[in-house]
């Protein structure tokens, strides 16, 4: 049989001898500061541990979406152009400075497998470094003619961090205009990139609010090269898209080649698992300037539609 739970006994007051309660000044007055250094004297946004409770998750949360909507409303951005892409394809030199560590540690060590590989794969990234030069190139073409002081349309967004965000982060800072960092801390990247406006980092905990602030404003989707983050925000988008759950946009594929041997898209339609009419939710682009005016062409066609 379960134990029927005792009740607290009640707590003692303990009253100094010889005085009665508030007599002592000193005693008062130590009382006093105690309750102004007090926590819950705090004000309730300037107390932090409260803040970091697990029940006030719902109050974080609400913060994550406001910070980042009045900052970009108070520099008058809106809309904008998210930049997607693989944090390890790096431009030409810093690859190329990979791929020549690699080969001295396999020539120190010639038959483990772990550095041939790693050889390899380096090799490949050098490949696609390109593709940091084409982001690059992308967010120049974008933000050049697009910002001005009263408002500012197509600003680059991206993840903040390195890779392809950066290039493209850094092709806005090259033509000296605005560009979004969404950073989020993650076991391997805690630093934002270098390029981002520094008014417009913003760091997240909750990946849900940052996807919000992606997907909010968003006039186009451009999908480089990239690993599961990529994917991950490839389908999100695909996914909203094909339910109508947000504005029509172009979601372009950066570089056919990469994308069809990562994903047979024909093969899930043929498959009867998405709709033919599916295949039309986005395009494949292979340079800045052909990504570029698949966006102009689409908004375009908007308007005659409207």
């Amino acid at each position: 049989m379960k134990k029927k739970p005792q009740p607290l006994a009640p707590k003692t007051c303990h009253v100094h001898p010889d005085m009665k309660l508030g007599d002592d000044v000193a005693i008062v007055a130590e009382n006093m500061e105690a309750i102004l250094r007090s926590p819950s004297y705090s004000l309730a946004q300037e107390d932090h541990s409260l803040l970091t409770k697990v029940e006030m998750r719902g109050v974080r949360m609400l913060l994550e979406l406001n910070k980042p909507e009045l900052a970009l409303q108070a520099n008058a951005i809106t809309s904008t152009v998210i930049v997607f892409g693989g944090t390890q394809i790096v431009e030409r030199a810093a690859a190329e400075r990979r791929l020549a560590d690699a080969r001295r540690a396999r020539e120190a060590a010639p038959d483990d497998p772990r550095l041939t590989r790693a050889v390899v794969r380096s090799e490949r990234l050098l490949e696609r470094s390109r593709y940091y030069d084409e982001a690059r190139r992308f967010a120049k073409l974008v933000s050049i003619d697009n910002q001005c002081e009263d408002r500012r349309d197509f600003v680059i967004v991206t993840g903040g961090g390195p890779g392809i965000m950066e290039a493209a982060n850094r092709g806005a800072f090259d033509v000296a205009c605005q560009s979004i960092g969404l950073n989020i801390k993650l076991p391997a990247e805690q630093q934002p990139n270098p390029y981002i406006t520094p008014e417009l980092c913003f760091q997240f905990k909750y990946f849900s609010l940052r996807k919000f602030h992606f997907i909010l404003r968003a006039a186009a989707v451009v999908l480089f090269p990239g690993g599961f983050g990529t994917l991950d925000e490839m389908f999100e988008t695909l996914t909203l898209r094909q339910t109508h759950r947000m504005q029509p946009v172009p979601i372009i594929l950066f570089g056919r080649d990469y994308w069809s041997k990562v994903i047979n898209f024909q093969f899930l339609a043929d498959s009867g698992v998405i709709a033919d009419e599916h295949l039309k939710l986005f395009t494949y682009a292979e340079t800045a300037a052909e990504a570029w005016q698949q966006i102009l062409d689409f908004h375009e066609a908007m308007k005659k539609q409207a």
